[in-house]
């Protein structure tokens, strides 16, 4: 009878342990599962975009500085620079288009080939957002649940760098023309020279 008692009381123990084990390796993958979920802030997304932006910004300022050099045909009334943003690749690119006052882009078809209109890439495809093949799922689904706070802080670390280059680079005070950037697809456009958002409409209306 003491063997058995034995017995049953070790047999008890064992049960109990990996009752605990079992219990503990939950709590380790709750916990793991926690983690990976908010592995991911707003705030450090967009403190990595602005180290990114950064490291291209001597690029950018020096295409901004060859626009001072340029001489715009007679009928370029303000300058658009427009922003292609895409998500998928987080990769953006900087168009210049010139134009004029009824939203048309200005075409130049004379002879004098020191006369500047239509477009010039300013950036070309570049990686604002670096992350690994792993995570990208998990940022994926951050970036979706997150996506009406972050889409208007995302532009506005693009437009501050932009603007920040723009005024190292002095841009935009020989050309003497309204200048603009925004985003493609997006109603409304940041006035450069005086520095505040705009409706598309008065974008043109100046």
């Amino acid at each position: 009878m003491l063997y058995l008692f034995l017995f049953l009381l070790l047999l008890s123990g064992c049960q109990e342990s990996n009752s605990n084990i079992k219990e503990e390796s939950l709590e380790e993958t709750k916990t793991d599962d926690y983690k990976e979920k908010n592995m991911f802030t707003i705030d450090a997304y967009l403190q990595d975009i602005e180290d990114v932006l950064e490291l291209n910004s001597k690029n950018l300022i020096d295409k901004l500085k060859e626009i001072d050099n340029l001489t715009f045909y007679s009928e370029v009334e303000l300058l658009d620079f427009s922003t292609f943003v895409d998500p998928t690749h987080y990769t953006l690119s900087i168009v210049m288009f010139s134009m004029d006052k009824e939203a048309n882009e200005v075409f130049y078809e004379g002879n004098d080939s020191n006369l500047f209109s239509g477009s010039m890439n300013i950036i070309d495809n570049i990686k604002y957002y670096q992350i690994s093949d792993n995570q990208m799922n998990l940022f994926s689904t951050f970036y979706e649940e997150n996506a009406e706070t972050i889409v208007p802080k995302e532009q506005e670390v693009i437009k501050d760098w932009f603007e920040d280059c723009w005024i190292t680079a002095n841009n935009g005070q020989e050309s003497g023309l309204p200048s603009y950037f925004s985003f493609h697809d997006e109603y409304k456009s940041y006035d450069l020279i005086n520095k505040k958002w705009i409706s598309e409409d008065e974008m043109w209306s100046f």
